[in-house]
């Protein structure tokens, strides 16, 4: 076996950058095609759902699998790829995850942060229907 020159090792280095970053730009350019104008209300309307199933539960209203199911339906109709998919379940775990981590009992506060999300919650579906397509 022959040893590289350093000019074949940088030229060896600079192709293999090269085919790296052009295996990237397709999957760096893939969340702008599969982006839609109202993917940040989206989001935040996932993460309230998540936020939602965790503090009624919490709070004891034996809502059951109710908001997670509405969040499946969510994903049924907006979740047309799998990076879209992931993208809407990130976002309902993160609304979960932060409301687990900021109560562990059912507080005065909890209560109003269901009303204040299920107000939101409600807004942002108007707002999104109105809007259409």
């Amino acid at each position: 076996m022959t040893r590289p020159t350093p000019r074949s090792a940088v030229i060896l280095s600079a192709l293999l950058a090269w085919s790296w970053l052009a295996l990237a730009v397709p999957a760096a350019a893939q969340p702008m095609q599969d982006a839609k104008p109202y993917d940040d209300r989206l989001m935040r309307l996932s993460e309230i759902l998540g936020a939602v199933h965790y503090l009624r539960e919490l709070c004891g209203a034996n809502d059951g699998q109710l908001w997670r199911e509405r969040m499946r339906e969510l994903m049924e109709a907006e979740g047309s790829t799998a990076l879209r998919r992931a993208r809407l379940t990130r976002s309902f775990n993160n609304g979960y995850r932060s409301y687990a981590r900021t109560y562990s009992s059912c507080t005065g506060p909890a209560q109003t942060a269901i009303t204040r999300f299920l107000s939101e919650g409600a807004e942002l579906a108007d707002a999104m229907t109105k809007a259409g397509p």
